[in-house]
């Protein structure tokens, strides 16, 4: 039975390269987004893999519901969480439908779909899920930034913390979790909200795969492509984990009048 992936945020940037990379490992696709004409001419250049285009917009309730009863019908070896959204700005000012977009393509999106795909591949007993983050969900405690992004960065947070607890949920099944976390990459992004990074150095988005590919090997479940020395991680979890197993059920004597 062939290797059956499904990757939302195929139309560009890091999605296509998750579907021309599999593609050329011989999987077969279930590729989402929004703009069917470039979903369709992606299927069209992988014509040595069967490519299914399923045009869905995961910004919305009944486009998640559409995408979660595909990944609970098909045998998924893979799930590719990347469909993102570009919204940098004050939260005071963000409009209410940006916000409600943005935390449903980068939230609610792959929880949903996670949850639909991962019965099957526990009965299976494999699987693979790749959900794209990005390094911003390390920096809420830097200074403020120019533009403001405390949603977009806050939703990043989630998807690395509900990595990490999913994959120790999931030891020993057989199913793989990993939260990929690159730093600034060569793909429209920016550019969708008219910001200029041409100047700036970036990653591109076959080395971001070839990373998450590489990690899931390693038995990362954090894939940061950028960083050069892992233990900068493991340091920064380490202690995330010592102040959480530090706390006692009194009251931290600098609240006591």
């Amino acid at each position: 039975m062939p290797e059956l992936a499904l990757v939302t945020g195929a139309s560009s940037g890091i999605g296509e390269a998750f579907a021309q990379r599999l593609a050329s490992k011989s999987y077969d696709l279930i590729i989402v987004g929004r703009r069917r004409d470039r979903l369709e001419q992606l299927a069209r250049s992988l014509s040595k893999v069967n490519v299914q285009v399923v045009c869905a917009d995961l910004s919305t309730d009944e486009g998640i519901a559409e995408v979660a009863q595909i990944c609970a019908r098909e045998s998924l070896t893979m799930l590719v969480n990347n469909a993102g959204v570009a919204h940098y700005m004050p939260i005071a000012e963000l409009p209410i439908e940006k916000a409600n977009e943005l935390v449903h393509v980068k939230v609610v999106a792959p929880t949903m779909l996670m949850r639909s795909a991962i019965p099957g591949m526990l009965s299976r007993g494999s699987g693979t899920i790749v959900n794209v983050a990005g390094m911003l969900a390390f920096s809420g405690s830097a200074p403020a930034s120019p533009g403001g992004r405390a949603i977009y960065v806050g939703t990043l947070a989630q998807l690395v913390a509900m990595s990490q607890t999913l994959s120790a949920e999931l030891t020993g099944t057989g199913v793989k979790v990993q939260v990929l976390c690159p730093g600034l990459v060569a793909t429209e992004f920016h550019s969708v909200q008219g910001m200029d990074l041409s100047a700036i150095p970036r990653m591109s988005a076959d080395d971001v795969v070839s990373a998450s590919l590489r990690g899931l090997e390693l038995g990362e479940v954090v894939c940061a492509p950028g960083v050069e020395n892992p233990d900068v991680l493991a340091a920064a979890f380490d202690g995330s984990l010592t102040a959480f197993t530090s706390q006692t059920t009194q009251l931290a004597t600098r609240y006591q009048t």
